[in-house]
């Protein structure tokens, strides 16, 4: 059985303790967050990167949420393929039930994982294009402070990755700069896991069918 693995950044190390030791993951590929920022270029990245891998591997694992492009998207893509079934990535570690919960209980909820805790500002710097020379300029802080003002709360999600002090403290952190509430809540691999799970189930049907 040969598969692969196309995901955003930001389920790495989830990802690698899920998999880890497993001899059936011959491919992985681990795409540079805040490829989000413009949806269609997202869906269209992605796609050649799975079709890519046709003749390769047996079934892809893409790891995303629908993240506004992609819904069906697997429909396009020449190699049997698994998504996850939910709006984002933080619907995917929290599941989109504990995910409404958290949206119900504050709206302005800014959420981090361990991958964002410790992306911290340069995140954002990314994600909201503030690099360039004119916001320089100005100031990078200027233009994020003016952003989170619709924000109250920072959210941590544990996702039982290890050294959780270690990320916890990045986003308390985080949080501080931007004047936010601090909490901390216990997340899940449950979606990643079922996912890869489903990934083989379609190798198998893959081999079975060419056989």
């Amino acid at each position: 059985m040969r598969i692969g693995i196309v995901s955003c950044e930001a389920f790495k190390e989830e990802i690698e303790q899920l998999i880890a030791g497993d001899p059936d993951f011959v491919y992985k590929e681990y795409v540079e967050f805040a490829l989000h920022v413009n949806p269609a270029n997202m869906k269209k990245v992605l796609l050649e990167k799975v079709n890519s891998l046709e003749g390769k591997v047996d079934s892809v694992f893409l790891g995303y949420g629908y993240c506004q492009s992609l819904k069906n998207v697997t429909a396009e893509c020449r190699v049997p393929t698994v998504m996850l079934d939910t709006d984002d990535c933080i619907a995917v570690l929290l599941t989109p039930e504990e995910y409404a919960k958290e949206r119900k209980k504050c709206t302005g909820t800014w959420y981090n994982t361990p991958f964002f805790s410790e992306a911290g500002i340069k995140r954002l710097i990314k994600e909201l294009n503030l690099d360039h020379p004119k916001v320089k300029q100005r100031g990078e802080m200027w233009f994020i402070r003016k952003f989170f003002e619709g924000y109250s709360r920072c959210l941590y999600i544990d996702t039982g990755i290890g050294n959780r002090p270690k990320y916890e403290a990045l986003s308390m952190a985080f949080a501080d700069e931007l004047k936010l509430k601090h909490e901390s809540r216990e997340g899940t691999v449950s979606l990643l896991k079922e996912g890869l799970e489903e990934t083989k189930k379609l190798a198998t049907a893959a081999m079975a069918a060419k056989s």
